[in-house]
């Protein structure tokens, strides 16, 4: 705990180290725990047995939060013509095409998420380099590549998130805001993981679901029952 405040070791005073706690009581511990003066997120962690190197494992996939992530989502839409005043209306923050594509090359990334219509891709291509490693490419897989882009902003502006196991085997996914009601938490957490679950590859091997923490932005993490979790997956 070196380096670490008063009101850190407050909250960690709270935590069962030791203990495995159930989704329910671990959501409702953390937040608890949250200390900072701005709103935290809580975020969660969920190591999982597969090799991310193998193509076959690399486990990626969306989810929709029942209750949003508790923040405005700035979509940016690749679209022309009708597609244009289609994700206009749906809610998208910035449409367009080649004007944004420059923008973008110039260094503007004042957005969050970005869906296209197929027929834009060649040239959003160009930005891939930029785009790729900040995770803003639209993918056909995760449905941000589509020709019903309306469907697609409205979902993410109601919260949809995409989510990918690191090198390291981990998927992080924030679940809500620490001001959100526990139920609420709950529900959403919930959906994360059963998300997850119905992600796992064919040939994950052993023990799929191996540890899963939840923690506020600034807080002290909670380990989750796994006997829980593995029961939600039969």
């Amino acid at each position: 705990m070196n380096g670490k405040g008063k009101s850190y070791r407050a909250a960690l005073a709270k935590v069962d180290r030791a203990q495995r706690y159930l989704l329910e009581d671990g959501l409702r511990l953390v937040r608890d725990t949250a200390r900072a003066k701005f709103d935290e997120t809580v975020e969660m962690a969920i190591r999982l047995g597969v090799d991310p190197r193998q193509a076959d494992q690399n486990v990626r996939g969306t989810v929709s939060l029942p209750h949003g992530m508790g923040k405005t989502v700035r979509v940016l839409a690749f679209a022309k013509g009708e597609k244009e005043k289609e994700a206009q209306e749906a809610g998208a923050d910035f449409v367009g095409s080649d004007e944004l594509i420059k923008k973008i090359s110039e260094g503007w990334f004042d957005f969050d998420k970005t869906v296209a219509t197929p027929d834009m891709m060649a040239a959003v291509g160009r930005i891939g380099k930029v785009l790729g490693p900040r995770g803003l490419m639209p993918n056909p897989k995760i449905g941000t590549v589509t020709v019903d882009i309306g469907k697609a902003v409205k979902e993410i502006k109601a919260g949809k998130l995409e989510f990918r196991v690191d090198k390291a085997g981990i998927i992080h996914v924030p679940v809500g805001k620490a001001s959100f009601e526990a139920d609420k938490l709950i529900d959403n957490a919930r959906a994360v993981l059963m998300s997850i679950l119905r992600a796992k590859p064919a040939s994950a091997k052993g023990n799929y679901v191996r540890g899963v923490t939840i923690s506020t932005t600034m807080g002290p993490g909670v380990k989750v029952d796994l006997a829980q979790i593995r029961a939600m997956a039969a």
